[in-house]
């Protein structure tokens, strides 16, 4: 991070941070905000969202966090100038932020559990590479496929266990190299942990039938 800081001040570039997941982290990691380097904070923007902070999927209620006040200015310009977000999510999203932070605390244990059970079962399945991740609720599996925007669409299409699929994110769209993440999928654990663990014997059994695998 010390490194970005040192770039954006040599080059006089601004640093845009996205820390919506700061408060999911395992393990004891620590978060290190961008706001944290003093010599920069006139050039760190940091943006949230409420729909992850507060699992509030469709929620679109963002926010910034600046301590440049031009920027801040121009930011409100922006957004006096646009539509603002539905009055509904705007009143949750205020009832959100008076929450304590033991609500954080619990949420973090119960994502916690959700990832320990799909790690463990995901590493029992043959030629799934994978890493345990310390923060946010997802993962990125790497497959025995060729073309994972393909296994998606069969598990969709083509493929059922016990009349149940399920249904993964194709990884090239996160990657900004042409060709990464072809043999890769997000997974995300926003499931109850008994429901991963099936959804995870659901995804065993695709892999096992899969025409693509290689």
């Amino acid at each position: 991070m010390k490194r970005v800081v040192d770039l954006a001040l040599k080059h006089k570039l601004y640093i845009i941070s996205d820390e919506v997941y700061r408060e999911f982290i395992y393990d004891g990691a620590g978060y290190t905000s961008m706001l944290s380097f003093p010599e920069a904070e006139e050039r760190v923007i940091v943006v949230d969202s409420i729909s992850k902070r507060y699992s509030a999927c469709g929620a679109r209620v963002g926010y910034l966090v600046c301590k440049n006040k031009e920027v801040i200015g121009g930011a409100m310009k922006l957004a006096q100038a646009r539509l603002c977000p539905p009055m509904v999510e705007q009143v949750g999203a205020a009832a959100g932020f008076r929450l304590s932070f033991d609500y954080f605390k619990t949420v973090q244990q119960e994502y916690k559990r959700r990832r320990d059970i799909m790690y463990k079962e995901l590493k029992k399945i043959p030629g799934v590479v994978l890493e345990m991740p310390q923060g946010a609720f997802y993962m990125v599996v790497k497959l025995p496929i060729a073309d994972s925007e393909d296994f998606a669409r069969w598990l969709l299409e083509s493929f059922e266990y016990e009349k149940q699929t399920v249904m993964v994110a194709p990884a090239q769209g996160f990657y900004s190299t042409t060709g990464m993440g072809t043999d890769e999928v997000r997974m995300a654990y926003v499931l109850e942990c008994d429901k991963l663990e099936k959804a995870m014997k659901v995804f065993g059994e695709a892999l096992k039938v899969y025409p693509g695998r290689i």
